[in-house]
């Protein structure tokens, strides 16, 4: 289920077959291909055994594909209507649901109930698809890997290098702890109904430990979203966010030795790691709260 956009002709081929039909309210798209419902589960390579983690189940087309491979599943699905709908589709214990907001539902909890590291694979709502990936990245200790769906350009800035426009935060913090590569793209007519972009699987191999150094990861992402503050000011300007004073972030940019007229964009994940260390010591010279 993904992605914003129309409901299509009274819910197309929902209402006049007596399933249930996307909502436009909560951009629902149903992908209906099975040949890219193969490639997303191999993405996963999900087998017997597996535990998977799918949010915004839908009709439960990936669903009943994982289910086939003799995984068990936990879905989440806010749709009360969709619920009731899948809980008749999938009678077997490998089948697990849960009605609510996957934003305010610990992953954490569900893999230590399960007693292993999950799998997460997800046709993600684009509207909410960016904090979902920051929730996946704020719990990632729960996964071994993660197929997550997003709109093309967002898959973009997740793989996006330094001095790219697509450069930011999302590229910072899903490269600092994941190994991120697009999979593959799916054009908008095998949804139901066609969302006006296209979507493209994105596969997070999730790092046993940080690709670089960070003495301190709320400090490492303050520091990140300081310097994508403004992305036409330069480090010096950008990171008085933080409630430092100019002297001081002159310190910590001498410490790191990165030039303060460079621009946030510019930076590697090692000089922000780099910049989190030089900041580290600092912390308690702070004017404001990270």
């Amino acid at each position: 289920m993904v992605g914003e956009g129309r409901r299509g002709k009274k819910g197309e081929e929902g209402r006049a077959s007596g399933l249930p039909f996307p909502k436009k309210r909560l951009g629902q798209h149903f992908l209906k291909d099975k040949n890219i419902i193969r490639k997303i589960v191999s993405a996963g390579a999900v087998k017997e055994g597996d535990i998977v983690l799918e949010i915004g189940p839908g009709r439960g087309a990936l669903t009943g594909a994982l289910l086939e491979t003799g995984a068990a599943v936990v879905a989440i699905e806010a749709d009360r209507d969709l619920s009731d709908y899948l809980k008749k589709e999938f009678p077997t214990d490998k089948f697990r649901l849960v009605t609510g907001d996957a934003l305010k539902v610990s992953f954490a909890e569900i893999a230590a109930e399960s007693g292993a590291r999950l799998k997460a694979v997800s046709n993600l709502p684009y509207n909410i698809s960016g904090p979902l990936l920051a929730k996946f990245l704020e719990e990632r200790a729960a996964f071994s890997v993660l197929v997550l769906m997003f709109q093309k350009e967002v898959a973009e800035r997740i793989i996006a290098r330094p001095a790219t426009k697509e450069y930011g935060t999302l590229s910072v913090y899903a490269q600092a702890f994941t190994d991120a590569r697009t999979a593959f793209n799916i054009p908008p007519h095998l949804f139901i109904p066609p969302p006006k972009v296209t979507s493209t699987v994105v596969v997070f191999d999730v790092l046993e430990r940080p690709r670089v150094e960070i003495v301190d990861e709320r400090l490492f992402k303050a520091v990140v979203r300081a310097a994508f503050g403004t992305r036409r000011k330069t480090l010096l300007n950008a990171l008085a966010s933080l409630g430092y004073e100019k002297p001081l972030i002159s310190e910590a940019l001498a410490k790191a030795v990165i030039d303060p007229g460079r621009r946030g964009e510019t930076l590697s994940i090692d000089e922000f790691a780099a910049l989190t260390r030089a900041f580290w010591p600092l912390k308690g010279r702070r004017e404001g709260i990270l």
